[in-house]
């Protein structure tokens, strides 16, 4: 089913690429997006759902050096959020805190909490701990994984343990299992890598190739999903890693971002460079739901697209579910254009009644 969009939008300054839910904001539904122009002055912009949820309003509009290429929201203080950034030659990491006046201030600045400087290669992301309050960061670049402990009081980021990647591999993303918090995968261009963070060491491999994306669903300890560019979109099982569960056609073009709900388990969300948002729903049959029972090759699956937004003029790569509402999501084309959706109107009634 495609469509056009019936959603309310948001138009940013420059290009953009990122879009984060604010998770520690448990009074309004509110997204964090950061601006891509390599000639003008980038922004950060604190973005919120007006209370009839009829429009979304910038609360915070804040100037940002260089590039934006990832951004990532605390999951305990709406007022921090970290960056991954780039001036064209170099790349860097640092977290940032919303200065606590920031509605009273025409030209608020940013403050910088700490930079992540330890890195020798191109920085590809940081990963906040899965939920509730804690000091350990993740950070990842080509060659290394790295584990920091942040002291926002003290303005600092000790690295606590690194890890290479070898050689062989070029790391590219990564996710950070909301289920074992001791637990990290990361992604390369021919395989995804598990990591024990007590140890640093490499615990599994799973063999695929170009995974862009990959989230874990955080109401099922055992599923993992990915993107990748042409392959489009596999549901894993991690208790039988050597081929995926179920398999979602993804894209007309690469598919470039997948999320699955943080609320509702079967719930899917995919991006691609050919315009588009789709919508998911991928489920065990009835009789083999149960989290504890191990899917196979014989285990029966309900996939179906549920609906296609489709009225972008370009890349959609950022895109979150709200954690507040999550039936609502927000997405992000390349042309700096925010649309915030609902799911309800698309869902088929075995969905609609977990809403």
């Amino acid at each position: 089913m495609q469509g056009g969009s019936t959603g309310i939008g948001y138009g940013l300054k420059y290009q953009a690429r990122c879009i984060a839910d604010v998770k520690a904001d448990t009074d309004h539904t509110s997204f964090l997006t950061g601006t891509l122009s390599l000639k003008e002055e980038n922004e950060v912009h604190l973005i919120r759902l007006s209370s009839g949820g009829t429009e979304l309003v910038c609360e915070g509009l804040f100037s940002h050096p260089n590039e934006i290429w990832d951004l990532a929201s605390c999951p305990f203080d709406q007022r921090m959020f970290s960056t991954v950034f780039s001036s064209g030659e170099s790349y860097e990491a640092a977290v940032w805190q919303i200065p606590e006046l920031y509605g009273q201030s025409n030209s608020p600045q940013l403050e910088c909490i700490a930079s992540l400087d330890a890195h020798k290669s191109k920085i590809k992301c940081v990963l906040w701990w899965p939920s509730g309050r804690h000091d350990k960061l993740i950070s990842i670049d080509e060659q290394n994984i790295f584990l920091w402990s942040l002291d926002s009081s003290k303005k600092s980021a000790q690295v606590q343990s690194q890890e290479s990647a070898g050689m062989l591999h070029h790391l590219s993303g990564g996710a950070w299992d909301p289920h074992d918090v001791n637990v990290v995968a990361s992604t390369t261009e021919s395989s995804i890598h598990f990591w024990d963070l007590r140890t640093m060491k490499k615990t599994n491999t799973m063999e695929y190739s170009h995974v862009r994306s990959m989230d874990y669903d955080s109401k099922n300890k055992h599923m993992l999903v990915t993107a990748a560019d042409e392959s489009g979109i596999n549901i894993w099982d991690l208790r039988m890693s050597k081929a995926p569960v179920a398999e979602l056609p993804g894209h007309a073009h690469w598919t470039w971002a997948v999320r699955s709900n943080p609320e509702y388990e079967g719930l899917i969300l995919s991006a691609g460079t050919d315009s588009a948002v789709n919508l998911w729903f991928a489920s065990p049959s009835n009789d083999e739901k149960s989290s504890d029972s191990v899917s196979n090759s014989t285990t029966k699956w309900t996939e179906s697209l549920l609906h296609s937004y489709s009225d972008y003029e370009d890349s959609v790569y950022g895109l979150s579910w709200s954690s507040r509402e999550p039936w609502l999501f927000a997405s992000l084309s390349y042309d700096g254009r925010v649309v915030v959706e609902s799911i309800k109107p698309h869902l088929p009634k075995s969905a609609s009644a977990m809403l």
